[in-house]
């Protein structure tokens, strides 16, 4: 399905299935970004309350867990999506189509 570390493949290896119309965009990144936040942030402030350290010492706890994280989600959230677009045929809007359905 990958072709790079996030890149996704022109067609499948297996069928040849065209993956040219699937595309998740920025939502993984969004995804990812908010759910790391979320798991992230009471740890932080436990830490914070509990061990009261300074500023450098947080910078150096968790921005490689904020990196490995984000690192280690992005490309199951962007399968997911991309599994999620081609389920349900999503694809682009386009001005054709919402002239149709507007009417």
């Amino acid at each position: 399905m990958f072709s790079s570390f996030l890149g996704l493949a022109p067609s499948c290896s297996a069928c040849g299935a065209d993956f040219g119309k699937a595309d998740a965009g920025d939502g993984p990144a969004f995804f990812v970004m908010f759910l790391v936040g979320i798991l992230v942030t009471p740890p932080v402030l436990l830490v914070q309350v509990l061990f009261d350290p300074p500023y450098w010492v947080h910078l150096i706890i968790w921005s490689p867990v904020i990196l490995g994280l984000s690192v280690a989600l992005l490309r199951p959230f962007k399968s997911l999506l991309f599994a999620l677009q081609w389920k349900n045929h999503a694809e682009e809007a386009q001005w054709q189509s919402i002239g149709k359905h507007g009417e």
